[in-house]
This record gives structure tokens, sequence and C-alpha cells, in this order.
């Protein structure tokens, strides 16, 4: 006949397989959500009626990192604290490793919890659990505390690969659009400049991450008249390449059934409204040169003033209005206008040009620009562009921090 400490042994034995294949159980049942790819909210649910149900854990509060500090996800039992409060808590037990009891702690907040519980990765802290009103034997403790931090280490490592998933995804995105983005505007910068006896044309573009925000076109109009643009849309990437595109097809639908430029650009403006809703702006410098007349009408919508040179003379073409895009209608828009010399050049850019890192004991500005112009405006349009940017390279000893496009045109 079995003595009462031989059926008190087994018992207990019993007891702890069946509480080890509940853990088991548990752990086999997360494991299973995850493969799932299951929410984030349920896989917290799960953990909770884990901690709850099976393991008599009547509070918890469990945190995870999240962008440099720590963002309480679960929380049950107990007076709920401030987030902000929680975490400095668990702060004074940073360099702890293992689970810790709390009982005679120095701090009144983490008094009212039994253990607190950290999750390391080397030693980087991915969470930390402090675990209150927690209902266990003395022979069961180590146990079940190394249970519950195998349980939320592995909610944790599902939580970072859901989050490296998601960063791989947008990047992934981010990439491609910024591949058709790239698509698209290389289909707006001409791949070769109109060529004619009237005119002769020099350009340069540098996007300054493959994809830019520039755009540059010449159209011919009619017999006696030419036109060209160039501009600056707002922000990158592949809203901003369709936005240009579109900006370019209604300007050269404009610019071949209208003859007044102050009427292209209002009507530009409002495009550029009614499909951006104000939340993208482009600036331009448009102007349409009279062979016959010789006279050169432009406006310039927020952008760098081109220059126009002739026989050691400059002048910077600021008249215009403000960038388009931001005004239902535009406060003001004034037309210049200028009669041309033969010979004369004249000069436009975007403002990556003037946006160079340059260093302390250089000065580079538009005043600077004006000079360099005057000085080296008798250069061929192609020559004067190189000269610029060697210039720019070698004497200003600059770096570009955005996108830079250069249009040269010399106008016989």
């Amino acid at each position: 006949m079995q003595n009462i400490d031989e059926i008190s042994g087994e018992d207990e034995l019993i007891r702890l397989l069946l509480k080890r294949q509940s853990e088991l159980n548990s752990l086999l049942e997360v494991t299973r959500a995850i493969n799932k790819n299951i929410a984030t909210p349920v896989l917290i649910q799960m953990l909770e009626v884990i901690l709850q149900n099976y393991l008599q854990v009547g509070k918890l509060r469990f945190l995870i990192e999240h962008e440099g500090t720590f963002v309480c996800i679960s929380s049950y039992g107990g007076e709920e604290e401030n987030n902000k409060i929680l975490y400095q808590a668990c702060r004074k037990l940073s360099k702890i490793k293992a689970p810790t009891p709390l009982t005679n702690h120095d701090d009144q907040l983490l008094r009212k919890y039994d253990y607190f519980i950290p999750i390391y990765q080397k030693s980087k802290a991915l969470a930390y659990a402090l675990i209150g009103d927690f209902n266990t034997t003395e022979e069961m403790l180590n146990n079940d505390l190394n249970f519950i931090q195998t349980l939320i280490n592995v909610i944790v490592v599902a939580l970072e690969n859901k989050k490296l998933f998601r960063e791989r995804v947008e990047s992934e995105r981010f990439k491609r659009e910024m591949e058709l983005a790239q698509e698209v505007q290389n289909m707006l910068i001409p791949l070769r400049l109109h060529r004619e006896t009237a005119v002769e044309i020099g350009a340069k573009y540098f996007p300054h991450q493959n994809i830019g925000g520039d755009y540059f076109d010449f159209i011919r109009v009619n017999e006696e008249e030419f036109l060209w643009c160039i501009a600056d849309v707002s922000g990158k990437g592949i809203s901003a390449a369709l936005l240009m595109a579109n900006f370019q097809a209604s300007l050269r639908a404009w610019a071949v059934v209208e003859q007044n430029l102050t009427n292209i650009v209002d009507r530009l403006n409002e495009i550029v409204v009614k499909n951006t809703k104000g939340e993208r702006f482009i600036t331009l410098f448009v102007a349409k040169y009279n062979e016959r007349t010789r006279k050169l009408n432009y406006i310039n919508a927020g952008h760098n003033p081109s220059i126009l040179y002739h026989e050691s003379g400059a002048v910077a073409l600021k008249l215009g209005t403000t960038m388009i895009g931001t005004f239902d209608e535009l406060p003001f828009l004034n037309e210049g206008e200028v009669d041309v010399e033969p010979g004369s050049m004249i000069f436009n850019y975007t403002d990556g040009l003037m946006d160079y890192d340059v260093p302390a004991h250089k000065v580079w500005n538009e005043d600077k620009l004006l000079d360099f112009v005057i000085e080296n405006g008798e250069l061929s349009p192609d020559k004067f562009n190189q000269t610029l940017l060697d210039h720019l390279n070698l004497i200003i000893k600059g770096k570009p921090i955005d996108d830079i496009t250069l249009l040269t045109l010399r106008i016989f």
C-alpha cells in the first residue's frame, strides 16, 4: 500500500506535467497565430488570456520599444498609469536582464507589481513587462517566470518581424515609385533640343538623387514664334512627376491655341490647383519670342529670374507672379516685355544652382551669378553651361544639394 508522501509526490508530478502540457499548448497556439500573420491586437489578446487564465497573473503592463521610447501596448488589472511615468519607472531597471522581484523596490509605482520581466536582443532592450497579483507556488515560481519571459519574447520577436516586413515592403514600394517617377521624368526632359538658325540652345540637367522635380521645354509655336519654359515642382516621387507630366501636356496644348502669355499662365494655375488641391506648387519661367518683331514676352512665376545678356550688360527678368498652384486665382500677374538685340544670350536655371554647399570663405549668390554672366556671356550656350559648372566645382568648390537645370539660349 502506497504511503501518503508517495501519493502526494505523484499528484505533484502529474500537476507539473499537466501544467507543462498547458504551457506547450499555449506556445503552439501563439506560434500558429504568428505563422498565419494574425493581426497584432489578436496576438496581444492571446497573451492576456494565457497570462490571466493559465498563469493566474492578475495585473500586467507590457511595454515595447518604439522610435526611441517605450509604449504600453497591453494593460489590465489595477489603476492604469500614464505611459510616460510607467516608462520612466521601468528605465530604473534598464540594466536588469532577468526576471526580478519588485516587492521591496524603492519606487512607489514599481512596488505595486510583483515582478519585472525584460526582453533583450543582445544589448538592446525590446520590451518590458510588469506583472502583479501573481498567484503561483514557490515551487513553480521560477518555471512560471521563465515561461512568461519565453512567451513574451516570442510575441516581441513576432512584432519585430512584422515591423521589419512593413519596412521592407515600404522600401520596395518607395524604390519602385522612384523608378516610375524617373521613367516619367525621362520622358519629359528633351532628348535633343530644337535646332534652327534663329536660336542656339544648350542645356544641362542634374537630378540630385536620380529623380528630381525640374523640367524644361522648347516649343516652336509657329513660323515666327517659339516658346520655352523652365520649371520646378515641389516634392519628389511619382506624384510630382505625374504633376509635371500633366503640366507639360497642358503647356504644350495652350501654347498652340493661346497667343496671350498671361492667359496661358492663368490656365496653368487653374489646372495645377484643380489637380493638387493646393498641396503642391510649381515655380516657372515661361517666355515667348517673336523673330520678326524681336519682342520677348515673359512671366516669372516665383522662379529664379532668368538673365538676359547683350554686349557686356545683363539684366534679371523678374516680372511676373507668385508660384502657381497655391491660389485659386493669382493675386497679381505682370507680363514683362523686352527688345532682344541680335546675339543676345538668355540664361535660365533652377534653384539648385544657388543652393550649393559653399565653404564659409566663399560667396555665391545672384549678384555673383550676374557677374559671371557678364564675364562669360559671349560663349556658346553649351560652353557657357560647362564653364559655369567648372567655376562652381573648381573655384567655389561647393557641392549641389538639389536638382540643377541650366537652359541657355543664344538668339540671333
